[in-house]
């Protein structure tokens, strides 16, 4: 058959017949020689589905031929299906919920964060706590300055490579995100909320708090929350739950909770194990059968009932009650009080699409799936003895198709850099990005704990030299340079979008060759000092 133009084998295919279509082993054949990259192959392709569509259009009523069109089509999905599975990408997120009691931070979280795994490292890291200290001065003071808990992981996670993305707090509410470098300029639109409703919404000691964030184009909402205790109140939790979901972010151009494509819950949710005695709820914890106390889990129960509960998914409660232990030890409640132990620390969460194929009749298909979210690990920590909660983990692989693969901004630092001459920043940016002139590019040490972690800046605007249609260039003056040297990075940070939207390849300054060695040691001491004109005008 001679080769066709695009428009010929359209207008011709009203022209051909079963005669085309002698073997469906032939035609595959054909089909499996045809290129499958580049403009050329890709006009052939459409060709032959052209053909194809005459032929089925010819067939009639023939079912072998039908089925064997069908096993065609079949195996072609399949292949498309697996090229596009090879565009996807894991993301590994730690997730860690913890009451820890008004307690300072342990003196090691190396197995709470699986930082000696063998396994990849971890993208993210989410971490939700709980009671932390909020006495008045206590809380005064995380107002001004980070609050120790912060400053801890901080100290853990910067130095190997992961930056505080985003942090809320609530008076005891704590929820903390640490990203990798590279995923920085892919999560955009960063928001966070919380909601009071201790004492009838007035006091924050109960509530919930939330970030949410676009992953690659995928909406992701966290929320921690702290729920009533006490083994009567299920009721008053489930109320305090739905009204948590339905404020956050209320009366803000962003999605509700629940219309994120994945939402994870999680906290100390205060449910209790119901009806059975504290002595049989100890003897099957001693006999590590768990399963006899899982139908008596009173969010078990609840998410029986309640439908908005049915959406969420847990991983099986493999682990002993993290509720209620002595201080430094894995022996339960011995106080005069007794504590039934009890579930109360837990991780859910939910797939926007799961839900929305529930509500349809019919098959889903794989081909609509963007985003799934995969369990590996739910345990608890027993070694953690600081509180009377045991802390939880649960880890994570969201299989995700990036919806973006291009940052808003792309920069490097031009030339040689060292502190004894001014330096360049070359920039660009994609034409759909909303650039301002409160904009600025941050010259960052390589282990930077967060956007404000900064040696230096530049404003893009004020500090501009040069601009085309392609690039700009923006100075740093020599004073601002440090003369230690060292590896660093450059990011920009968006005013419209409030975060990080491109970052460099690390580099090193050279160190100032115009001074001794005293002078350096100085240096050193001194250039971590952060200028004041940008918290001026910038607030985070």
């Amino acid at each position: 058959m001679a080769s066709l133009s695009g428009e010929d084998a359209l207008q011709d295919s009203a022209a051909l017949s079963l005669n085309d279509l002698e073997s469906l082993q032939g035609f595959r054949s054909r089909s499996a020689s045809v290129g499958s990259t580049g403009s050329s192959g890709r006009v052939q392709l459409r060709q032959r589905v052209a053909q194809l569509m005459a032929c089925v259009e010819d067939i009639g009523s023939d079912d072998e031929i039908h089925e064997e069109v069908s096993r065609t089509l079949d195996e072609a999905f399949l292949l498309w299906g697996k090229k596009m599975k090879d565009k996807w990408q894991e993301f590994r997120l730690h997730l860690v919920t913890w009451n820890v009691g008004t307690a300072s931070p342990p003196p090691d979280v190396t197995s709470l964060l699986q930082l000696d795994s063998l396994g990849p490292s971890m993208d993210m890291y989410v971490i939700g706590l709980q009671e932390v200290n909020s006495r008045i001065t206590n809380f005064l003071s995380d107002l001004a300055f980070d609050d120790p808990w912060s400053i801890f992981f901080m100290t853990v996670l910067s130095p190997l490579g992961y930056i505080k993305l985003s942090s809320v707090r609530m008076q005891g509410l704590l929820l903390l995100i640490f990203v990798k470098h590279v995923h920085l300029p892919f999560i955009r639109d960063i928001h966070t909320h919380y909601t009071r409703t201790g004492l009838y919404g007035y006091w924050g000691n109960k509530g919930g708090v939330t970030i949410r964030m676009s992953l690659y184009g995928h909406t992701i909402c966290f929320m921690n929350c702290h729920l009533p205790a006490h083994m009567e109140n299920t009721e008053q939790r489930l109320d305090d739950f739905e009204k948590i979901l339905e404020m956050q972010f209320e009366g803000e151009n962003v999605p509700s909770t629940l219309d994120h494509d994945v939402l994870f819950w999680f906290g100390d949710l205060n449910f209790r194990i119901a009806d059975y005695g504290i002595h049989f709820v100890r003897e099957s914890i001693n006999n590590k059968r768990y399963s006899l106390l899982w139908e008596k889990d009173q969010l078990n129960m609840a998410k029986k009932k309640e439908a908005f509960l049915q959406e969420f998914i847990e991983g099986p409660l493999q682990f002993k009650p993290t509720y209620k232990f002595d201080l430094y030890s894995d022996v339960y409640d011995t106080s005069e009080k007794k504590r039934k132990p009890a579930w109360t620390d837990r991780i859910l969460w939910r797939v926007k699409h799961l839900c929305q194929h529930a509500a349809k009749e019919g098959q889903f298909s794989e081909e609509e799936q963007t985003i799934s979210v995969t369990l590996n690990n739910y345990i608890s920590h027993m070694s953690y003895g600081i509180s009377d909660h045991k802390p939880v983990t649960g880890t994570f692989g969201l299989e995700l198709k990036p919806l973006l693969s291009e940052p808003l901004v792309t920069l490097n630092p031009e030339g040689e850099w060292s502190a004894e001459h001014d330096v360049l920043i070359n920039y660009s940016a994609v034409p759909e990005f909303p650039s301002s002139a409160w904009d600025w590019i941050g010259l960052f040490k390589v282990t930077f704990r967060h956007a404000n972690d900064y040696v230096t800046y530049a404003w893009v605007e004020d500090d501009e030299i040069s601009s085309n249609k392609d690039s700009k260039q923006v100075y740093m003056s020599a004073a601002e340079i440090p003369d230690i040297g060292g590896e660093f990075v450059l990011c920009y940070y968006s005013n419209n979008l409030q975060s990080i939207v491109g970052i460099s390849q690390p580099f090193q300054i050279q160190p100032n060759r115009t001074l001794i060695g005293g002078d350096l040691r100085q240096e050193e001491n001194s250039w971590t000092r952060k200028p004041d004109s940008l918290e001026s005008r910038e607030e985070f």
